[in-house]
Order: C-alpha cells, then structure tokens, then sequence
C-alpha cells in the first residue's frame, strides 16, 4: 500500500505525463461509451475517422472542464491571497498573461499578504 499522498512530489514532466496518460485513457473509454455503433457496417477508414472524432469531441469536453477548473481555483486562489505574479507562475505564464486571462481577478479589495520586516 502507498504512502500518504504527501509523500508523491512529482516533478512538472512526470505531471504531465501522468495527467496525459490518464485524460488519453479517459478519453478513450468515454468515445467508446459515446460511440453509437453505424447503422450500417463501414470500412475500417470510415470506421478509424468516426472513432478519432469522437475521441477528440470527448478531449474538448474535457479540455472545456480543466479549464472550469482552473477558473475556480484560481478565484479560490487569489481569495486566500495570491498575486498576478504567484498565480501566473502556477500556470506557466507571465504575471501579464494571468491578467489577461482573469481580468478584475485580483481587485483593491482582495487581501494580500504584507512583507514583514525583520
């Protein structure tokens, strides 16, 4: 049995394949759920076109939900505190790029923490 998932500190590469290989394999399983079978038999070039379609309307979805979700945590993110700059490193982007991307997101009102002197 793993240790607690504390413990797992992937580096960003090994992230991203893992979440690669995981959304590849959803995916697939999804278009298989979605895919109606033709009413009639079709040729294995037909048939290889209608299943990459599918496949890729179901990675849209899913793209269209990772992005929801970078939405909410974001806002969650900026309310506890975090800056343009924090936020845009999160992401991979400039502190310029997360402003363009969350307008209005970091406001006056917003608290952010003050450097403490020593």
């Amino acid at each position: 049995m793993p240790g607690p998932p504390s413990t797992f500190r992937p580096t960003d590469g090994e992230t991203a394949a893992l979440v690669t290989q995981l959304v590849d394999e959803l995916a697939r399983r999804l278009a298989q759920e979605a895919a109606h079978p033709p009413a009639e038999p079709l040729d294995m070039t037909e048939e290889s076109r209608r299943r990459a379609l599918v496949r890729l309307r179901v990675l849209a979805d899913v793209k269209q939900a990772v992005r929801h979700l970078e939405d909410e945590v974001a806002h969650t993110a900026a309310a506890s505190g975090a800056g343009y700059p924090e936020i845009g490193q999160a992401v991979g982007m400039s502190r310029q790029g997360a402003r363009r991307r969350w307008p209005g997101l970091i406001s006056n009102s917003t608290p952010h923490p003050t450097p403490r002197s020593s």
